[in-house]
């Protein structure tokens, strides 16, 4: 896309829904720790809230917004482990209503790999709706077999993202994160309250990828980039409620993205959901979505909130889905695409 000064809002983009997509759930598996619960860690024995997914080396991550977990799944044992995250200064690791400690939670939504000379890393962002929200978990040491896991606190990036005009909108909300060469695009989710004249927003921009590395390296001495190219989008409408940003992968010169339709209060609270849909956002501007549909050709009624490829065809999805309910297990499904979505030959940025 083309630059802009920074902080200028580039392009207001509206997405329009292509009949040639489809994209058809064509099956959904429970995600349940192969080791079962561990309350010595205040683990349950299920996978909470996923909110994004990424492939790193041959297994899959999933990172949940509700639980200092990181699952991990794949790889030749088929089993679902969990990666432990350091706990609440109450010792927490799982938070919700019920709890009353869901200000203290990492809100983790968006999570992408990146390989340098030391290997795979995972980086997994706060969302940035809540003070406790501004901090993002970094998982290195894939390639060597022992993970090295931290969680930094990241306050001044999250008030960059906030002082960029016409990102934020009302809310901060990142619930996507996407690396595309030399740039991390973050995706805003436009589901926060009105605040007077001011309305939430579906947002992008775009950040120096070298720059927010050395800035999670050394927080305090290193200064934060400024974000730039910052675009809005109409992504359209399901049921009647407005759809907004739930995760992003990038894909040949754009990104396919998922998308929630969901009645929200605000950045903070759940609501009752209309559906999914799936789109593409290309590096022209042209923004392509198709609602999510099940096997019989209905609306898919629950919230995607991340996703990966599932196959080296590209023809298939993996997405987590979260049903907003501690007690209940994400799932893991697989999508199949058809029409012209980014195809075989594309590959990710």
């Amino acid at each position: 896309m083309t630059p802009s000064p920074a902080g200028d809002i580039s392009r207001r983009l509206v997405a329009i829904e292509d009949p040639a997509l489809a994209a058809r759930v064509v099956g959904c598996t429970s995600l349940r720790y192969s080791a079962g619960a561990d309350p010595g860690l205040d683990r349950p024995d299920h996978v909470r809230a996923a909110s994004s997914i990424t492939m790193i080396g041959d297994r899959f991550a999933i990172v949940q917004d509700d639980a200092n977990f990181i699952a991990v799944l794949g790889g030749p044992d088929g089993l679902i482990e969990s990666l432990v995250l350091p706990p609440s200064a109450l010792g927490e690791r799982q938070f919700d209503d019920g709890r009353g400690n869901k200000h203290r939670k990492l809100d983790l939504e968006a999570c992408f790999a990146a390989a340098d000379e030391s290997g795979m890393t995972l980086f997994a962002f706060g969302s940035g709706s809540q003070p406790a929200r501004e901090r993002v978990a970094i998982v290195g040491g894939w390639d060597k077999g022992e993970r090295l896991i931290s969680v930094v606190s990241a306050p001044r990036l999250y008030a960059a993202l906030r002082d960029a005009p016409g990102f934020t909108g009302t809310e901060l909300n990142v619930e996507g994160a996407a690396l595309a060469g030399s740039e991390l695009w973050l995706f805003q989710r436009g589901n926060g309250a009105r605040r007077g004249d001011r309305r939430p927003v579906n947002a992008t921009c775009v950040l120096d990828w070298v720059a927010v590395r050395a800035h999670l390296a050394s927080p305090h001495r290193t200064e934060p980039p400024v974000p730039r190219r910052v675009a809005h989008y109409d992504l359209g409408t399901l049921g009647g409620t407005p759809l907004g940003f739930t995760d992003a992968m990038a894909v040949g010169t754009g990104f396919l993205y998922s998308a929630a339709a969901e009645a929200s209060p605000d950045a903070v609270r759940d609501g009752p959901v209309a559906g999914s849909a799936l789109g593409v956002l290309t590096a022209s501007g042209d923004v392509r979505w198709a609602p999510l549909r099940d096997s019989r050709g209905d609306l898919f009624p629950g919230k995607v909130e991340g996703l990966a490829w599932a196959d080296a065809t590209r023809r298939r999805i993996s997405a987590v889905v979260d049903h907003d309910d501690p007690e209940i297990p994400s799932v893991l499904c697989t999508i199949a695409l058809e029409g012209p979505w980014p195809g075989p030959s594309s590959t990710d940025v």
